[in-house]
């Protein structure tokens, strides 16, 4: 079985590290159980895939997608918060009795407030620590939004979940090396651009303030506002931090092109936002050095 494993390492990888990676395997599984045998196959095969597709730690990529996953899932945690926010509104604010318009709630509309649910805590229990769980239930609450926007587009109406932009957010969240899981800092940092993007949206909706979220441009503003924060604290020219801020703004520009059939500009100002930022974090470290 490791033989079979082996091969799947590039060619160059296998022959310098090969046997050690053998022996150390062997080790490990020397008294485990099958299902133990199995599971440490299968981190050894998970392993091999992302050094032969330059994910791994070492790697340029999985670096990047070690930056890019966490703020990826606290967007996605913003975009869901807002789609159980605006639920509970309506559900209280309705003259409909709660338990009645919960026991009359299509299963349609169920499963897409549940998937939202599970997007939503599976970003909190990954970014407080147990990254494993948490990011696989988000991952399942992210696939099963991608399937339902192809079955059941009404639930979506084109707006924050669509098949593509659910798809590359999972990929990127899974994609992040298992030994470069994110550090206290950079798990706070995408905890308050879910919160900050979250929380003034749901007070502009409640009517407070005369001003309109309708554009998105606030959970986009708190993510471009983050990458330039990790860009001056890492000291650095702000290249992987704006890669992985663009990254994670997918389901955001997503959601603003849905309205770029009647009204191009939050597609667009979105994309200035992301420019600006881009720019800032490079003037930021040009000024740094001039120092």
């Amino acid at each position: 079985m490791i033989d079979r494993l082996l091969r799947l390492y590039p060619p160059d990888y296998r022959s310098a590290y090969g046997q050690e990676i053998v022996d150390v395997h062997r080790e490990l599984t020397a008294d485990l159980p099958r299902a133990g045998r199995l599971r440490a196959d299968a981190d050894l095969a998970a392993h091999a895939l992302r050094v032969r597709l330059g994910l791994d730690s070492a790697s340029r990529g999985g670096r990047f997608f070690a930056l890019a996953a966490p703020l990826a899932l606290a967007v996605a945690a913003a975009g869901n918060g807002l789609v159980l926010t605006r639920w509970y509104k309506g559900l209280v604010t309705s003259p409909a009795p709660a338990w009645s318009q919960l026991t009359h709630t299509e299963a349609t509309w169920g499963l897409h407030y549940l998937f939202a649910l599970m997007v939503c805590a599976g970003a909190i229990v990954a970014l407080c620590g147990r990254w494993v769980r948490g990011v696989i239930a988000a991952a399942c609450g992210l696939m099963g939004q991608a399937v339902q926007s192809v079955f059941a587009p009404q639930v979506t109406d084109g707006g924050f979940v669509t098949p593509l932009t659910v798809l590359l957010t999972t990929v990127v969240v899974l994609a992040c090396p298992g030994d470069r899981r994110p550090g206290r800092e950079l798990s706070a940092i995408a905890g308050a651009v879910a919160g900050v993007g979250w929380f003034p949206v749901v007070v502009v909706e409640t009517g407070t303030f005369g001003v309109t979220t309708d554009y998105g441009a606030w959970p986009v503003l708190v993510l471009a506002a983050a990458a330039v924060v990790l860009a001056w604290r890492r000291r650095t020219f702000g290249l992987r931090e704006t890669g992985a801020m663009t990254v994670a703004s997918l389901p955001l520009v997503g959601s603003a092109s849905a309205w770029a059939s009647t009204d191009p500009w939050p597609f667009v100002g979105l994309l200035l936002v992301l420019l600006l930022a881009s720019v800032l974090m490079v003037g930021v470290r040009a000024v740094r050095r001039g120092r």
